[in-house]
């Protein structure tokens, strides 16, 4: 489930405990269920970080990124229900990798959890992460994107506009649950294709963006129903009781206060939204 404001909030969390800190070791956890993917091999990982220190973290999309004082990069991508820790993990069980630092700090250890074992992890050499990561393959982070950058964009595709928002390629960070809950602040109904918004819509669709994300980041992401996304530390996120629209089939719309929230299915994802505030 890890969007932007969840992988923001889990870089924000280890930041201030990993930076300047050299790895020791690199282990790959004994887990039973599906492996995740390391590239290189988790022992090769191993040998290239041996001895690196993290000059800085930072989010790339939906990553979390350790840059290296030689150059290299890690990428840290949870996908569905990936953690990155400094914690306790909600269980040892799908513990998947262990760096270990070589100072013995407050915080030993940076742990990668994955409970279905979708995340990856991936090493990249000085000067390859750009390329592979870069603006020429994913698109503009969210909540870097100005007004006439989502106009251009939106307008360069027919796809209904909850479609559109979640391509990496028109813009980086914005999962399912976030594109739900801008939309709505915004009254556009998903289905509408997103070439056919007025400017004052994109205007509105601009600042629902910046609005939902940092409030999202400040009450440090969205802990569901399955309880599995945890901050770095370990502590569940708080913004899940500030959704007007996810998750809450049947229940009365909060802003128009006469409306039913309703789910339909686009692209093979679950949308909330109000037919009375978001008409088509």
């Amino acid at each position: 489930m890890p969007e932007l404001p969840e992988v923001e909030t889990m870089v924000r969390g280890i930041r201030p405990h990993v930076e300047g800190r050299t790895i020791a070791s690199v282990r790959r956890c004994r887990c039973r269920l599906k492996p995740i993917a390391i590239h290189p091999s988790g022992a090769r990982l191993g040998r290239l970080l041996r001895g690196s220190v993290v000059n800085r973290v930072r989010r790339i999309a939906k990553r979390v990124v350790l840059e290296m004082g030689s150059g290299a990069a890690l990428a840290i991508e949870p996908r569905m229900t990936g953690l990155v820790l400094l914690g306790e993990p909600p269980n040892r069980e799908h513990l998947r990798l262990e760096w270990r630092f070589a100072d013995a700090g407050e915080y030993p250890s940076l742990w990668f959890w994955d409970r279905r074992g979708l995340g990856t992890v991936r090493l990249y050499l000085p000067g390859e992460i750009e390329r592979h990561l870069g603006p020429e393959r994913l698109g503009r982070d969210a909540l870097e994107m100005t007004r006439g950058e989502w106009a251009a964009k939106l307008s360069s595709t027919r796809r209904a506009v909850k479609v559109a928002l979640l391509d990496q390629r028109l813009a980086a960070g914005i999962g399912n649950l976030y594109a739900s809950e801008i939309l709505h602040l915004t009254r556009i109904h998903p289905e509408r294709p997103a070439d056919a918004l007025r400017p004052s819509e994109v205007t509105r669709l601009h600042a629902a963006v910046q609005a939902v994300l940092s409030d999202a980041i400040r009450y440090e992401g969205s802990t569901l129903g399955d309880g599995t996304y945890r901050n770095a530390l370990s502590r569940e996120g708080r913004y899940q009781n500030e959704h007007r629209v996810y998750m809450r089939c049947g229940s009365r719309c909060p802003t128009c206060r006469r409306g039913t929230i309703v789910r339909i299915v686009q692209a093979q994802r679950s949308t909330f939204f109000c037919p009375r505030c978001q008409r088509l």
